[in-house]
């Protein structure tokens, strides 16, 4: 081996040993949220006692508790037709483009190319040129500094912040999909109690009618109970406009045509047992949305690495073979095969400051990222914070409305007697007939709000909604 070629091997030795320098990783979460928030925001270890939360670690299969299995079928139909959740899946296919480009460039590029040239003389005695030939070559930047590996990170960084994206659009469909199943049926419940209510003013007009009839009562009541009828009546086709809107809603999350054909159940059912909710610091690891936010942070971060080293030098093996004819190596005899290996070496002198600003560009957008983190962290944290709030008002609000409900039937009662016997007008009547309807309403309504919320708890704790699988048999 000549001195030339130990000094050659001996300087690629050290180019590939370079080459190898480890890329910095992005922080840890815990130091990326203190990062993120305040630092006059102090993180509880526990969120607020509530009578809406048991001790525990969150579970997923929130669906399953609910018992509706018709629900369960409807959320399948959704994550499999949901138009926005393949809108999301192909964004996350992007993402996957993204990071195999941006992991490309650590790999030798290679290529094939071939040529053929033929001119031809236009004078009589001109002698045509013929050249022809194929050559291969390869080329592959030594990573000394790391840029490539860094954007490289910063790539897979965003793909797994997309797959996070994509998992939490799963997790919002099924949710907004129980909601909305359960709007339906209220929806379809109400329509029932304003046609119970149109049947209740018929019954009353009638006992009006026959009274008048016999002079008991005057014109007057008989316009009273012709006007409750009609507004009755009224509300009965505001009811079923209502159900029918949020029937189309829901078939639109499923990807069907909103024909409105969904009528809901036939009773709204009972708010599950209270739920583990777990610590405020899980929920940053287990919520796929606040998960998406801390990956788009430190793929920030890696994309500042990669800026920073583009302002180095940069070198690149770079080798070819082929083969090449002409007329004139065909004349003197000369072989037409050739190979070459080189290196390549590009230092950015002066470039007006373009690098420094791309530097610049990437540190404003992870503090950007990183403000977006903080947000949405406390958005969470608000969220179960108010999740649980919500929970026990709701519980206590239904049981007031309960006790209003049994008063007004018992008013009702009252009144209904007293206007039999003539110590009372009908006017005290329809007063407590509407009571009544709005005890009823009332009531339909916070049984659903109350499921409403705790689809929403279940989704601001970042519990899935799938069933956990079933433990294997153990033998023996």
């Amino acid at each position: 081996m000549t001195g030339a070629s130990v000094r050659l091997a001996v300087a690629a030795g050290v180019i590939l040993s370079l080459n190898g320098c480890s890329v910095k990783q992005p922080p840890p979460v815990s130091e990326t949220v203190k990062e993120a928030l305040p630092e006059t925001t102090e993180v509880p270890e526990d969120f607020r006692e509530s009578d809406a939360a048991a001790p525990g670690q969150v579970e997923h299969g929130w669906l399953k508790t609910l018992g509706d299995p018709e629900l369960e079928a409807l959320v399948a139909e959704a994550v499999k037709n949901n138009l926005s959740l393949r809108a999301a899946v192909a964004s996350l296919d992007k993402a996957a483009g993204f990071a195999t480009q941006a992991g490309a460039e650590l790999k030798p590029a290679i290529t094939l190319a071939g040529k053929g040239l033929s001119r031809e003389g236009f004078a009589a005695d001109a002698t045509g040129i013929k050249n022809s030939g194929v050559n291969l070559n390869v080329s592959w930047e030594l990573d000394i500094w790391g840029r490539v590996r860094a954007q490289a990170q910063a790539g897979e960084l965003a793909f797994e912040a997309a797959q996070y994206q994509v998992e939490w659009a799963y997790q919002s469909v099924a949710a907004q999909t129980a909601k909305t199943w359960f709007l339906v049926t209220e929806a379809r419940l109400q329509e029932q109690l304003a046609q119970g209510a149109v049947d209740l003013a018929q019954r009353t007009l009638e006992v009006v009618e026959a009274k008048h009839e016999l002079g008991q009562v005057t014109n007057k009541e008989v316009a009273l109970a012709h006007a409750s009828l009609s507004s009755r009546k009224a509300a009965v086709r505001q009811a079923r406009g209502g159900r029918q809107q949020a029937a189309r809603a829901l078939e639109v999350l499923l990807g069907r045509y909103p024909a409105a054909e969904i009528d809901g159940a036939t009773d709204l059912v009972a708010v599950p047992p209270p739920i583990p909710i777990g610590l405020p610091s899980e929920l940053l690891e287990r919520r796929p949305d606040l998960i998406a936010a801390e990956r788009a942070v430190a793929a920030e971060f890696s994309q500042i690495q990669s800026a920073k080293a583009a302002r180095l030098p940069r070198i690149a093996l770079t080798t070819g073979v082929g083969t090449s004819s002409t007329e004139l190596t065909d004349i003197v005899s000369l072989g037409g095969d050739f190979w070459n290996v080189g290196a390549n070496f590009v230092a950015p002198i002066f470039t007006g400051g373009a690098l420094q600003a791309q530097v610049e560009i990437e540190e404003a957008d992870q503090e950007a990222a990183l403000a977006n983190y903080g947000l949405a962290a406390l958005k969470a944290f608000a969220e179960v914070e108010q999740g649980l709030s919500n929970e026990t008002l709701l519980m206590e609000r239904e049981m007031f409305v309960r006790e209003a409900l049994a008063d007004a039937h018992e008013a009702l009662r009252v009144a209904e007697a007293q206007f039999e016997v003539g110590r009372t007008d009908l006017l005290s009547v329809l007063q407590q007939q509407g009571q009544v309807i709005s005890a009823r309403v009332g009531l339909l309504n916070l049984r659903d709000q109350r499921l409403q919320q705790r689809v929403d708890l279940h989704l601001a704790i970042g519990g899935g909604f799938d069933a956990p699988p079933a433990p294997e048999d153990e033998e023996g």
